[in-house]
C-alpha cells in the first residue's frame, strides 16, 4: 500500500475557520487529495484550509445536494470520502479504511455506511450513548451520487449497488454553542418549509399541538439525551422547539397564502 490512499476527500464549507482544521487534519496525511468547496467565506476558512494542504475551489451556494454533487465532480478518484466541516474521522475509523484499501476489501461494497455520532464543545470524544446515524460517506461515485435536493444531502446508490457498514465512527461537532444551535434551527426550519411547499406537502394543523411534546419525548428518551443530565434536558427542549418551529412556519405560510388570494 502506498503512503496515501487512492481516495478523494471533499468538504463543503462557508465561514468555518474555527472548525475546518479538524476534518482536514483527520485525513490529510493518508488520502491522495482533500478538496474544500467554499461558497464564499468572509472569514479565514480558505486560508486555513490551504495552509493545511487542501485544495480550495469556489462554488456559489445552490443548496446542500447541488453543492455536494459539485464536490464529487472535483474529485480525481472515483472512490470518495465525504466529510462535513463539523465532522472528523476518528483514529479507529482511519485505521479501518486504511486496512480495507491495503487488502482491497473496500471493493466488497459499492458504498460504506459510517456511524456519525454527536460530540459537544465540552467533550473530548463522543459519549458512548451519543446520538448517531448511519450515512453512506465512503463510496464509489460510479455506483451512486449525492441527491440534488437543496435540503437533504444523502448519497443515493444506484439500483443493485451493494452497501455495507464500517465499524469506526465519525465525530460530529454540530453545535458550536447554544446561540449557534438556535440560529441553525431557525435557518434550517425555513429551508424545510420551502422544500415542503415546493413539493406540495402540507402539515396537519394538529401538529401545532403534538409536535413539541412528541419531539421532546423522542429526543429525551429515544435519542437518550437524558443521559447527559441537565445538558440533555436543554438539547431536548431545543430539538422539540426546532420541530415545532417547522410546523409553525408552514402554518404561517398558509396564512400568508390565504391573505394574498383574497
Amino acid at each position: 500500500m502506498t503512503s496515501r490512499l487512492p481516495l478523494s476527500v471533499f468538504i463543503i464549507a462557508r465561514n468555518e475557520a474555527d472548525r475546518i482544521a479538524r476534518p482536514i487534519e483527520s485525513v490529510i496525511d493518508w488520502v491522495h487529495e482533500v478538496i474544500v468547496v467554499d461558497s464564499g467565506s468572509s472569514d479565514d476558512t480558505v486560508a486555513v484550509a490551504e495552509s493545511l494542504g487542501a485544495r480550495v475551489v469556489f462554488h456559489e451556494w445552490l443548496g446542500y445536494g447541488p453543492q455536494k454533487r459539485y464536490g464529487e465532480d472535483q474529485c480525481k478518484h472515483d472512490w470518495i470520502l465525504n466529510l462535513d466541516a463539523d465532522e472528523e474521522v476518528t483514529p479507529e475509523l482511519a485505521a479501518e479504511i486504511k486496512a480495507k484499501f491495503a487488502d482491497h476489501t473496500f471493493n466488497d461494497a459499492d458504498g460504506w455506511r459510517i456511524m456519525i455520532r454527536d460530540m459537544y464543545a465540552h467533550e473530548s470524544a463522543p459519549a458512548p450513548w451519543a446520538y448517531g446515524y448511519h450515512q453512506i460517506r465512503l463510496y464509489d461515485r460510479r455506483k451512486g451520487r449525492f441527491s440534488d435536493s437543496t435540503v437533504h444531502d444523502t448519497v443515493r446508490p444506484d439500483p443493485g449497488a451493494k452497501l455495507d457498514n464500517l465499524s469506526g465512527i465519525m465525530a460530529h461537532r454540530s453545535i458550536r454553542s447554544l446561540d449557534f444551535q438556535v440560529e441553525k434551527y431557525n435557518r434550517y426550519s425555513a429551508m424545510q418549509v420551502e422544500d415542503m411547499r415546493s413539493r406540495g406537502r402540507r402539515l396537519s394543523r394538529s401538529r401545532l399541538i403534538t409536535e413539541f411534546p412528541v419531539s421532546f419525548f423522542k429526543a429525551y428518551f429515544v435519542r437518550r439525551y437524558r443521559k447527559y443530565g441537565w445538558w440533555g434536558l436543554i438539547l431536548s427542549m431545543n430539538y422539540a422547539h426546532a420541530r415545532f418551529l417547522r410546523v409553525a412556519k408552514a402554518y404561517e405560510a398558509e396564512l400568508l397564502d390565504n391573505k394574498n388570494t383574497h
